[in-house]
């Protein structure tokens, strides 16, 4: 069994936990633009590849599935997503598994709005959205909803060009550097952060990771604390096996008076995955299961309370004499 994981940049943690599980029985493949992406060096062989934007790039990795018979693929970066999802076929034709929703799902995560009409649906609790700006300041005037509020991008990562904004003043300002942004109700709660896995072969939630953010930076987890509530779980696991998820996801909670409410899903690893690993929450060995055409056992809330996660920075150092460096 051979995995590839695509766009690896830093994150080294992802790579070494799937080469560990596999315990030889296979190989880690890793791709990056950049061969100054650190996490590429822990694979068994690394392919620089074009950016994702580039034309011919769904062939370059099409062709390193056939040259390395990799058994699963799947990307830690969002804009990388959809074409794995979109692209399902062409990669099941060559033997390769894309370790993704569908495509449908997947685009509903990257529009904030779409999510938000999903929640709403399903009647799970979630910060009320605008797309319209005029419809936002009506409903403040009318008393439905008051200042501060997000500003962000309808599609986007990275908490980039996500402000916050308390005046309609603000609002214009950030409308007229930026388009296609929404307006979201402000969450003044505690941050949660869940890590989930969905058979993907069973359909059913296999394992639920929570962490209650301390410090975030970048967008990204960078201080937590594992937590524990059988209602959270319960809410989860309803809402990613009605909605069809499969594989690893992360979900953005935040708790107000006693009640969960869903902000934002990714389809992929999230960036604090370490944590859940270090607490036992192994996906790395349910996604091999899977390929292998095992079905994983549920096992929700299996790890320990109170264990912290403190992120630090580490540095990479290589010799690349005689090579082309590529930032």
């Amino acid at each position: 069994m051979n995995i590839l994981i695509l766009s690896a940049g830093t994150r080294d943690k992802v790579v070494q936990y799937f080469k560990k599980e596999l315990g030889g029985k296979g190989r880690i493949i890793a791709t990056d633009c950049s061969n100054l992406a650190p996490a590429v060096y822990d694979a068994d062989a690394f392919y620089l590849v074009p950016r994702i934007t580039a034309p011919g790039y769904l062939d370059v990795i099409l062709d390193i599935c056939r040259k390395e018979k990799i058994t699963g693929v799947f990307s830690l970066i969002d804009p990388e997503l959809s074409m794995l999802a979109r692209e399902r076929e062409k990669f099941l034709a060559i033997g390769t598994t894309p370790i993704i929703s569908d495509y449908d799902l997947v685009e509903t995560c990257f529009d904030k709005y779409r999510m938000y009409e999903l929640l709403e649906k399903m009647q799970i609790p979630t910060g009320k959205c605008y797309l319209d700006k005029e419809a936002f300041y009506r409903d403040v005037e009318n008393g439905e909803i008051s200042y501060p509020v997000f500003v962000k991008p309808v599609r986007g990562s990275a908490s980039l060009h996500i402000n916050k904004a308390g005046s309609r003043k603000e609002i214009e300002v950030l409308y007229d550097l930026h388009d296609d942004l929404m307006i979201q109700e402000y969450m003044d709660g505690q941050e949660y952060g869940a890590d989930v896995y969905i058979d993907m072969i069973s359909g059913k939630c296999t394992s639920i990771f929570v962490k209650k953010k301390i410090k975030m930076r970048a967008g990204e987890t960078d201080k937590s604390v594992s937590f524990k509530d059988e209602k959270l779980f319960r809410m989860i696991r309803e809402f990613v096996e009605k909605c069809g998820f499969r594989g690893m996801i992360d979900i953005d909670i935040f708790e107000i008076g006693g009640t969960y409410y869903i902000s934002e899903v990714n389809p992929r690893f999230g960036g604090g995955y370490p944590h859940a690993y270090a607490c036992g929450v192994n996906m790395p060995a349910a996604v091999i299961r899977n390929l292998e055409g095992q079905e994983n056992q549920v096992s929700i809330g299996a790890y320990g309370e109170h264990i912290c996660m403190m992120k630090y920075n580490e540095i990479a150092i290589r010799d690349m004499s005689g090579e082309e460096i590529i930032p």
